[in-house]
């Protein structure tokens, strides 16, 4: 099993004052220093019609980033599978690992009960009852078979898989509930784990997985899931938790924009005690506590994905500072195989080399 590795998951949430393009065009420049900054990978996160996150699609973002990136991973975290048909999603899922050179990781998700279903046609049934068949297909396209036929609620005629994989396109769910971790262990595909859980919960559903990939003939010994985790330092504990308490409040409204299908109303959450229960799981605080937080996470759970959204701190400035130093101060001591910061005797920052290969923009 390979040492734990550190990536980026990136909301691109919108704060408030900024722009869409702004918005995105800073998650772009947190990818860039991801790499200067010798982290594994960045991951893309999916969402529709709010503000919380921007990015309608991961795939489109996933496949600028292979293009303006060399070295780390890009994932998606994750594609709305009950919005799309399975076979399209795996047909560009093959193209981008081609054409990135082995470089993409393909996550998806159930998603929620939201007026996209009724936007892109999928409808509610499809979201109830439709993942499990949704994730059989994907997996049928991705496993190097000729062809493959429809079946259920996608009956077609059998058709050639072109381009086909030459390799097995790395693929996770992710998972919030037993049913879905169910579903994955049964393929041996391996879980995204959300901000939401404390490590108890996570070894908990892993245990769960455990046992029913066993039971499916898979080595749970041998499967690399991967874990969000928010993520920020600062010189002290208070700063660090001041600063999100501050602004992450700001980006969780978006959540109460979605839409539900059925018309019940959203929103309600108390974002502030939301906050709270993440600062007491999550790495916040001075380099010294967010290192035993990271080291916990990673021996207690045995993921050897871990997932850090940056952007609770604040806007750009922030959040690329906040990058910097976690490379730099955190995961050094937390994954020394996978992270070396660049020197800053010999560049002034990391950041500043981002600036030098975003300058034609």
């Amino acid at each position: 099993m390979s040492p734990p590795q550190a990536h980026l998951f990136l909301l691109a949430g919108q704060y408030p004052d900024t722009t869409h393009a702004q918005t995105l065009d800073a998650a772009r420049r947190y990818a860039l220093a991801a790499e200067t900054a010798n982290y594994a990978g960045v991951w893309i996160a999916e969402h529709h019609f709010i503000s919380y996150g921007i990015c309608p699609s991961a795939l489109t973002f996933a496949a600028h980033l292979l293009g303006a990136t060399s070295r780390i991973t890009v994932g998606t975290a994750a594609c709305v599978l009950s919005n799309r048909h399975p076979v399209a999603l795996a047909e560009e899922a093959v193209l981008l690992d081609e054409l990135g050179g082995g470089r993409f990781a393909l996550g998806v998700g159930r998603g929620g009960p939201w007026v996209d279903l009724e936007v892109f046609g999928t409808g509610l049934d499809r979201y109830t009852n439709g993942f499990a068949e949704s994730v059989d297909l994907l997996v049928a396209w991705l496993s190097g078979a000729e062809e493959v036929a429809g079946t259920g609620r996608f009956p077609f005629r059998p058709v050639r898989v072109v381009p086909r994989p030459r390799r097995p396109v790395p693929t996770w769910i992710a998972a919030t509930s037993a049913h879905t971790v169910d579903l994955a262990a049964r393929h041996g595909l391996p879980l995204l784990l959300g901000l939401h859980a404390d490590n108890t919960e996570k070894v908990e559903l892993l245990g769960r997985y455990a046992r029913v990939a066993e039971e499916h003939g898979h080595d749970p010994s041998t499967v690399e899931h991967a874990s969000a985790h928010l993520a920020y330092v600062a010189d002290t504990d208070h700063d660090a938790r001041t600063a999100v308490r501050t602004h992450l409040p700001a980006l969780l409204r978006g959540v109460d924009e979605y839409v539900r299908i059925d018309g019940r109303p959203t929103g309600g959450r108390d974002h502030h005690r939301y906050v709270e229960r993440l600062l007491q799981i999550h790495p916040v605080g001075a380099a010294a506590y967010c290192r035993e937080r990271l080291t916990e996470a990673a021996a207690t759970t045995g993921v050897r994905h871990l997932l850090l959204m940056v952007e609770a701190g604040g806007g750009r400035s922030a959040t690329l500072e906040n990058i910097d130093r976690l490379a730099a101060q955190v995961l050094t001591d937390t994954v020394p195989d996978q992270v070396t910061p660049v020197p800053r005797s010999a560049t002034g920052s990391s950041r500043s080399r981002v600036a030098e290969n975003s300058r034609a923009d």
